[in-house]
């Protein structure tokens, strides 16, 4: 995956709660193996109100349209697993999500996927959200993973918080297996040498299962 070190862009802020992975990408752009996944992001909060022939939703908003750093409610990512949402929140063009909660398993799939996760306190979050409606989408905000901060128009820093492993995989463009093959010369050695020190576990076969095959046990 791309890998992320500095990220320079337009910030937007959704406030809602509680947004599940149904409302990030709804049902409907599941079903075709063809469909346009940043146009499925937020789908349906995206449509024009009833009367209404434009969008009131923020990244409707020409300001917003090249947003690249989300700032969410909290609990961001609840609901069912689906890891397309977070494919519908790359192919749009977000890096970053900032939020006071997410749901485990899309933190995760965020993580795998190239999509910077940052979790704040809430009242740095008021504060980001303050600042981010403050600026309209007129300059851009700075996400620094490598120093762990996040860069206000004004040069205010916020640090946040991330475990190194992840902060690792993201910087190198990394998921699980490519971060498991850095260590292919040791892994080669140790199945080098446990051939010997261990010979019980090589060529070790179970049987294939034969119905057929009675037990000496009654």
């Amino acid at each position: 995956m791309e890998p992320f070190t500095t990220l320079t862009g337009v910030a937007a802020s959704l406030p809602q709660d509680d947004l599940d992975t149904d409302q990030i990408l709804p049902t409907p752009w599941l079903r075709d193996p063809k469909a346009d996944f940043a146009k499925g992001l937020f789908g349906y909060l995206r449509r024009p109100a009833a009367g209404k022939t434009e969008s009131d939703f923020v990244l409707e908003q020409p300001p917003f349209r090249q947003t690249r750093i989300l700032v969410c409610g909290s609990n961001f990512g609840c609901g069912s697993s689906r890891e397309h949402a977070v494919w519908a929140i790359k192919a749009f063009g977000i890096r970053c999500l900032i939020a006071s909660s997410f749901a485990d398993v899309f933190r995760e799939n965020c993580l795998r996927n190239g999509v910077l996760a940052i979790r704040l306190p809430s009242e740095a979050m008021e504060e980001l959200h303050r600042a981010v409606q403050s600026t309209a989408g007129a300059t851009p905000f700075v996400v620094n993973l490598e120093e762990k901060r996040i860069v206000y128009p004004d040069g205010h820093a916020l640090a946040f918080d991330i475990s190194d492993h992840e902060r690792d995989a993201l910087l190198l463009g990394l998921d699980d297996i490519g971060l498991t093959e850095r260590h292919l010369k040791e892994i080669e050695q140790w199945e080098t040498t446990s051939r010997t020190s261990l010979p019980f576990l090589q060529d070790f076969r179970i049987a294939p299962f034969n119905p057929s095959n009675k037990s000496s046990e009654q």
